[in-house]
Order: C-alpha cells, then sequence, then structure tokens
C-alpha cells in the first residue's frame, strides 16, 4: 500500500497512465468548499479518477465524525446509517491495483472505527455488506469512454432504504445514461413536490431485502 500523501507510484506509472495522487493538503481545501454535504451521509461523492481513494477517503472520515456523534449509542442504528454512508460514495480508476486498494482503504477504515464504538458487539457479517457494496461502488475503467476495464458499459448501483428500516433498494444504471441523457430516460413525477422529474434507464431493479443478506453475495 502506497504510503500516505506520496502522489506517485512508480515514474512509469506517471508516463502511462498520468498517475499522480492529490496531496491530503489539496483535497481537504477543495473538500471544505462543499462542507456541508461531506458531512451529510447520504450525500453522494464519485470520483472518476479515484486512485487509492484520497478523496473518497477524506469524505468517508468527515461522514465517520457525524455518524459517530448520532448514532454511535446504538449498533442497529449506527450499522444502519452506516450502510447508508458507505453507499454513498463512488469511485472509478484505470488501474485494477488502485480500485482494489480504495475498497480496501475505505473498508478498514470504517471497520476500525466500528470496532472502537461496538468492540463487544462487533458483527463480522455486516463487515462483509459494506465490502459487498464498495465491490459495486468502486469499479475499474474508464470515465471518459464510460467503459469498463472490458469494454462494457461502466454499470453504478443506486441504494436506498425506503421504509427507513432494514431493508434495502438496488437499483443499477450505466454511468452513460447517468451523464448523458436521451430520450432513452424516463419521466416521472416528484411525489412530495409535485414536479416533473427525468430519470435514467433502470439498467437492473433488484428486489427490496434486508440489507444483511447482501453479504451472501459477498
Amino acid at each position: 500500500m502506497m504510503a500516505k500523501n506520496n502522489q506517485v507510484k512508480t515514474k512509469k506509472r506517471v508516463t502511462d497512465h498520468g498517475e499522480v495522487f492529490t496531496h491530503e493538503r489539496e483535497v481537504n481545501g477543495m473538500l471544505d468548499l462543499v462542507k456541508n454535504e461531506t458531512e451529510r451521509l447520504d450525500s453522494r461523492f464519485l470520483e472518476p479518477a479515484c486512485g487509492t481513494g484520497n478523496f473518497l477517503v477524506e469524505v468517508l472520515n468527515r461522514k465517520l465524525t457525524v455518524l459517530k456523534q448520532k448514532y454511535g449509542r446504538s449498533r442497529p442504528e449506527y450499522e444502519k446509517y452506516g450502510v447508508i454512508t458507505i453507499s454513498s460514495l463512488y469511485g472509478i480508476d484505470l488501474l485494477g491495483d488502485n480500485v482494489e486498494e480504495c475498497r480496501e482503504r475505505l473498508l478498514k477504515i470504517f471497520e476500525k472505527e466500528y470496532i472502537s464504538i461496538f468492540k463487544h458487539e462487533f458483527n463480522s457479517k455486516y463487515i462483509k455488506v459494506l465490502k459487498f457494496i464498495l465491490s459495486k461502488n468502486i469499479v475499474c475503467g474508464d470515465a471518459l469512454t464510460m467503459k469498463d476495464n472490458k469494454g462494457k458499459p461502466l454499470i453504478f448501483s443506486e441504494w436506498s432504504m425506503p421504509y427507513n428500516d432494514s431493508k434495502i433498494k438496488r437499483k443499477e444504471y450505466s454511468f452513460k445514461d447517468i451523464f448523458s441523457p436521451t430520450l432513452l430516460w424516463s419521466f416521472t413525477t416528484n411525489s412530495d413536490t409535485g414536479e416533473r422529474v427525468i430519470l435514467p434507464n433502470v439498467y437492473k431493479d433488484h428486489p427490496i431485502i434486508n440489507y444483511m443478506e447482501l453479504a451472501d453475495n459477498e
């Protein structure tokens, strides 16, 4: 694993892929511009060239502070909102080793905090749930071509808890549809405001399940 704040792995990677990592100082400076969003547990962040996760790690650290303050006294509540927190983080990178390291960093940071708060109630199956979510949210591909490393469309999952309990809903969308709206998009009406909104076509719609069942897919 690369040392903290080391901006280059190898000169060859810089030459071949233009790979230079953003320093923690710059990461924090940019995130401070959207400070309120970094402290909302359900606010989604996508880093289209995530590297090993410098931006996403800092967003997670900020969200974990809020998570502990709000739900640190209740393991069920902490776990539920922990799923919401992890599922809000998305990343794309060209290199597979960066993707794996990014997932691992995010998972270890969350796991360390989770154990420190609930050391006597640690649930290893819950960590598998988070690992599965990260496997779908941090992906290997090219944000410019919007394709994965096999030349197929990049697919991302949207995670939601519509009933505010332990049930989770997962919908998959193609990255291209999300950021390239076309006539394939569908129209619906917002139930709260009555306004007409546009949604991308769903690539795959999964049934609502208890979020702990996601561990069975890991």
